[in-house]
């Protein structure tokens, strides 16, 4: 019963821990994963792991290893953001696929991207003809961004010259069935009237 129990404690402190260095390192290591978030992610993974499971280490060990990652990957982003020399070394830095309308193979044989990986790319977005493409960018994080060609861009409001409606970011005014006394407040609108279900 005893090593059940520890085992839960161990995997409890681990999850804790990765959910605290996710708060750490922040939102951008969620959602663009660069070389050195997925590098971090997998070391991380591996601690993580072999605190919860591995009862022949010290799991004083395992948190400081947790804890020297961490500080280890939260310096390199301090240093990307701060050297732009570094940052193409910590992160990677974008590669230019199609540059006005034609497919650069050289620089596609350099980071290893097929044309049947382009194709995909290019579908995920909506695009069926290598044609309607003016430049491509494969970006840090893995994804391909496309500007077409203007022929085939949507107009705007502004393109067809029309007023634009401000705009304004909606608010939650009652969340899981609790009202939110202070947005109704921040907006001027009244408590009362409002129904929960």
């Amino acid at each position: 019963m005893q090593v059940y129990m520890d085992i839960v404690l161990r995997a409890f402190v681990a999850m804790i821990m990765l959910l605290l260095i996710a708060k750490i390192l922040g939102k951008q290591t969620l959602s663009n994963l660069t070389f050195h978030d997925f590098v971090t992610g997998i070391i991380l993974g591996s601690i993580a792991a072999n605190l919860a499971f591995n009862k022949q280490l010290h799991s004083s060990y395992m948190i400081l290893a947790l804890i020297v990652v961490t500080v280890t990957s939260f310096l390199l982003s301090v240093i990307a953001l701060k050297s732009r020399k570094m940052r193409s070394w910590i992160s990677g830095s974008p590669t230019v696929l199609i540059e006005d309308g034609k497919i650069l193979e050289q620089n596609m044989k350099k980071v290893r991207y097929s044309l049947d990986s382009l194709d995909q790319a290019l579908r995920e977005k909506e695009i069926f003809n290598l044609e309607v493409v003016e430049y491509a960018v494969l970006e840090d994080n893995g994804m391909v961004s496309v500007l077409k060609k203007q022929e085939y861009q949507y107009v705007t409001r502004k393109d067809l010259k029309l007023l634009s409606v401000p705009q304004s970011f909606p608010v939650e005014l009652i969340m899981d069935g609790i009202m939110l006394a202070d947005n109704l407040k921040d907006n001027g609108l009244p408590k009362s009237g409002w129904r929960t279900s």
